[in-house]
């Protein structure tokens, strides 16, 4: 008997798992395993004979590689081009303008954010100076200023 949280590997050929242990291998949901197959993300998984898929343990670092790259912002389409731009130089080059594109979004964000922090920051000097002028009579200049642009 073995105890609780082992797991055990069914290994279906040399090298080859059933994709619950793929998914386990990889920590994504069996649905993950079988939504990047759809997307192409995953090399198309061998058949047994009884219709089971079978992985290479190598598609669990696809996996986590994916992962990882959705976690830097990339998307599944960009992580997909990535797999198919053919390796060596035209790759690199790939990833290169991919992350030059994914510094400027983040320049983009960053520079709108800073904008929305001094708009918030406003609207909390205005509610301070509200509730110090007024106290429990305080009327919150900050939905008084949206219900008059409603109008």
């Amino acid at each position: 008997m073995l105890a609780q949280g082992c797991k055990i590997w069914l290994v279906v050929e040399k090298g080859s798992l059933q994709i619950g242990e793929i998914a386990a291998l990889a920590d994504v949901s069996v649905d993950t395993v079988r939504y990047y197959e759809k997307l192409k993300l995953l090399p198309t998984a061998a058949r047994t004979n009884s219709g089971y898929r079978v992985f290479s343990v190598e598609t669990a670092d696809r996996i986590r590689f994916v992962k990882q790259a959705q976690e830097m912002g990339f998307t599944l389409d960009e992580i997909k081009q990535l797999f198919i731009s053919g390796g060596g130089e035209n790759q690199c080059k790939n990833v290169r303008d991919l992350i030059r594109v994914k510094l400027t979004e983040l320049e983009d964000k960053m520079r709108q954010m800073k904008s929305f922090k001094g708009f918030l920051s406003r609207h909390l000097v205005a509610c301070e100076n509200e509730l110090d002028a007024h106290g429990k009579a305080a009327s919150c200049p900050v939905l008084t200023t949206i219900e008059t642009s409603r109008k």
